[in-house]
């Protein structure tokens, strides 16, 4: 069993990464009449903390949606005629519940929340309750993403590291995500999992995997010919080999790692090289999905990165690439006739003008600090005017900092909640403002 394509059409999926940002309730309704437009069937939505869990409800955000308006989501997709794909994380990037000082038990690191013990009893049996929790409210659903990826201290409990040496760590990971495969097989959903923590894994494990599961191979840097990472196209090739059911993901945002988990924006164009590079292999391998994501925060616990609606043209751009390039309509064109244009331009210019104000105001503070530390070597230096104009510059670029933070503030109103778009821009200006207390304090660098 591969992808559903009852509709004649391949799944093409934009991901809705709601552990960052979240839209308000009437945003995320309205994002989804944006997906449909730009040309994409499918929306993969990673809930996080914004889902209203019943299994626990400390799980839920600040903002989390209430029941009623995840039903209004459904409901609209279906009108639309959009599929939606629930993700719930099974092993990694487990930071919302292994948070609460209850659950540290099922950590795979005892002083970290971000890996789950495989192992440890109750693991699994929380996995499920919150997939049976998002089955409630998504009902019909014939796809469902379990994650399953950057579990980096995968296998370093003495349990799970006793386990993986006399079985193997694919047996290891088999044994925790199996019973959650078979529930949802038997419910006629077919998982889905990203592939990277199995690139090692023998040719008896990934067709036991591909029995049960779909493999989401996903990288955003670049052509998978000339990757050096877990994306590169020998590991594809070999899935491929085996008959493993595959998709591929590139992102549409927050994927940039030249820019940094911080950026304010992507990079269009190698935004646009990846989605290709995907294109190209998908002739090859002739994958049963494909999926744009737009990440909100590099992990749970990291800073927010990248707001959507500053984004919006780049999703386009990713969504119609995946499509074939068959659209005539530029994204502005198709941004105008959505009734986003306006929106989408005084977003996207608010943040590039932040970026760049953060961007100088960094570049002056390093000159500020390498000029105390000329004048700590030689003292004699002291009473230049150079520090006096470098302050002045700092000043300057404060002050453009705090317009362009307006700006940001003022175009993201009514689209995310104000509690997100203040720590947003708190992440962006407080450490330019620690970092000028700090020199001034010690005018100095030892």
């Amino acid at each position: 069993m591969t992808a559903d394509l009852s509709s004649g059409a391949r799944l093409c999926a934009v991901h809705l990464d709601l552990k960052g940002l979240p839209p308000t309730d009437d945003r995320l309704i309205t994002l989804l009449d944006v997906f449909k437009h730009a040309g994409y069937n499918t929306v993969l939505v990673e809930w996080e903390d914004a889902f209203p869990w019943t299994v626990d409800k400390r799980l839920r955000s600040p903002t989390a949606y209430s029941k009623d308006t995840v039903s209004r989501f459904v409901d609209r997709s279906d009108q639309l005629g959009l599929k939606l794909i629930p993700l719930v994380q099974c092993l990694g990037h487990m930071e919302t519940p292994l948070n609460l000082p209850e659950y540290a038990h099922l950590r795979e690191v005892p002083d970290s929340c971000s890996d789950l013990n495989p192992l440890a009893n109750g693991a699994r049996q929380l996995i499920q309750a919150m997939v049976d929790d998002v089955l409630t409210l998504m009902p019909g659903v014939k796809h469902f993403h379990l994650g399953g990826d950057e579990s980096w201290a995968f296998a370093t409990h003495p349990d799970t590291r006793a386990y993986a040496e006399q079985h193997g760590k694919d047996r290891l990971y088999l044994q925790h995500v199996e019973p959650l495969l078979d529930n949802l097989n038997a419910q006629d959903i077919r998982p889905l999992l990203w592939h990277d923590m199995m690139i090692q894994w023998d040719d008896a494990a990934l067709k036991a995997m591909g029995a049960k599961a779909d493999i989401v191979v996903w990288g955003y840097e670049g052509h998978p010919d000339e990757a050096d990472h877990h994306f590169n196209t020998r590991y594809i090739h070999h899935f491929h080999r085996l008959g493993v059911p595959l998709w591929a993901a590139g992102a549409f945002k927050g994927a940039d790692t030249d820019r940094g988990m911080s950026s304010d924006f992507p990079n269009p164009k190698e935004r646009l090289r990846n989605a290709r590079a995907w294109m190209e292999l998908d002739q090859r391998f002739n994958f049963s999905g494909l999926i744009s994501t737009g990440w909100s925060r590099w992990a749970t616990h990291s800073v927010q990165t990248e707001p959507i609606d500053g984004a919006l043209d780049t999703l386009i751009q990713v969504g119609q690439t995946f499509q074939g390039g068959g659209s005539n309509d530029t994204p502005d064109k198709l941004l105008i006739k959505m009734g986003e244009h306006e929106r989408w331009k005084r977003c996207s210019e608010a943040l590039r003008l932040l970026a760049s104000a953060r961007q100088k105001a960094w570049s002056n503070l390093q000159i500020l600090r390498e000029n105390d530390a000329i004048d700590n070597l030689r003292p004699k230096r002291c009473g230049s005017r150079i520090r006096t104009i470098t302050l002045d510059w700092i000043d300057n670029s404060f002050s453009q900092l705090q317009a362009a933070s307006n700006d940001v503030r003022a175009s993201l109103q009514g689209l995310v909640a104000d509690c997100w778009i203040d720590e947003y821009l708190h992440t962006r200006v407080q450490p330019l403002r620690d970092e000028l207390d700090t020199i001034n304090r010690g005018k100095t660098v030892r």
